[in-house]
């Protein structure tokens, strides 16, 4: 199963006076902590809210020091569970990010692609081929004329052909 995770990260940043130039400067920080090894992980401005529900901004801004809520997410694949996906998720972003605390916020299972599906549509829309006259042929009947116009020595040896010869 793949999964998307996304975790919250409390980015300090120095010497900032605006909110706004403290959360640029902290997706800028982690941007640069991230990359080239996890450019896949998408940051964005995390939400804050009050004990009463008021909305906050993602920064909070104290003697000319801020801390950023960030939040960082990024696809797990081939993981077991959800836990599981939590835990890869914040050791791969938490090896990069020394010393910035990290939670997972949300998991959510992937759907996975229906590839059999679409393979399947993809044969059925091939089984009938019209020649130059309308008439319609088979797949199959056109790969057996094939077959016909094909020489025993054209043809690969079935497998275990090859394993007897050796």
């Amino acid at each position: 199963m793949d999964c998307r995770v996304v975790v919250e990260a409390a980015v300090p940043v120095f010497d900032v006076e605006t909110e706004d130039e403290a959360i640029r400067i902290a997706i800028s920080k982690t941007g640069e902590m991230l990359n080239p090894d996890l450019n896949y992980v998408e940051i964005n401005m995390g939400e804050r809210t009050s004990p009463s529900g008021e909305e906050l901004p993602p920064a909070f801004i104290a003697a000319d020091e801020a801390l950023v809520a960030l939040e960082l997410e990024m696809t797990v694949f081939n993981v077991e569970r959800e836990e599981h996906a939590s835990r890869i998720a914040r050791k791969e972003i938490g090896q990069l990010l020394e010393n910035i605390p990290l939670e997972v916020l949300q998991i959510d299972e992937l759907e996975e692609d229906d590839d059999e599906d679409a393979t399947d549509t993809n044969t059925e829309a091939d089984t009938s081929e019209t020649d130059g006259n309308g008439s319609e042929s088979t797949v199959e009947d056109t790969a057996d004329s094939a077959d016909e116009q094909t020489s025993d020595d054209d043809i690969l040896p079935e497998f275990e052909d090859l394993v007897e010869r050796d």
